[in-house]
């Protein structure tokens, strides 16, 4: 019998005009098709189709209206691209803390902040995680480059593991904040 799956949403976010800074589509429809279900379009958010144990939306960067949207969860699954000088590593994980984070640039927000005000509004705060894979190629252009592309599969599993009870998804939101995530586009 298969185990049932958390309660999850996996917000994709990054600019799909940008490269490897699109990655997230590529994860949460690779995710999508691992779960029998369409890919979203680029002009498909997926905000309609939050029905299931694992549901799936992308944006195009991360607004204070998500906090709505995530009072509904369990665990959330942000994904992401990040910049190599920064975060080495090629996939990085990370448990999101509560609390407010103030943006490099006004445009962006960060999970974390998104996260706290999800608490400040609703009272509740699911786990959360920021998986990020390293981008090589951030120029005006759609795809990715080949080195992103092969690690989108080992982030779709990462995310299955995490999405099933007896992952190991052991965040703690209201703990203190992580090691800087560095440069997350």
């Amino acid at each position: 019998m298969e185990q049932p799956l958390r309660h999850t949403l996996v917000a994709g976010f990054g600019n799909l005009y940008r490269r490897d800074d699109g990655v997230a589509r590529f994860v949460v429809n690779a995710l999508r098709e691992h779960l029998g279900r369409p890919p979203l379009d680029p002009m498909d958010d997926g905000f309609s189709d939050l029905t299931h144990d694992v549901d799936t939306v992308l944006l195009h960067q991360l607004v204070p209206e998500l906090a709505e949207d995530l009072q509904n969860y369990s665990l959330v699954i942000f994904v992401d691209a990040h910049v190599g000088s920064s975060i080495p590593e090629p996939i990085h994980e990370e448990p999101v803390v509560v609390t407010y984070r103030t943006p490099f640039v006004s445009h962006q927000t960060h999970p974390s902040t998104v996260l706290a005000l999800t608490k400040q509004m609703f009272g509740v705060v699911p786990e959360a995680i920021l998986l990020s894979l390293i981008g090589y190629d951030f120029d005006f252009g759609e795809g990715l480059s080949e080195e992103t592309a092969t690690l989108v599969p080992q982030a779709v599993d990462r995310i299955i593991e995490l999405v099933t009870p007896s992952g190991n998804a052991s965040a703690d939101p209201a703990g203190s904040a992580p090691a800087s995530a560095g440069e997350i586009s």
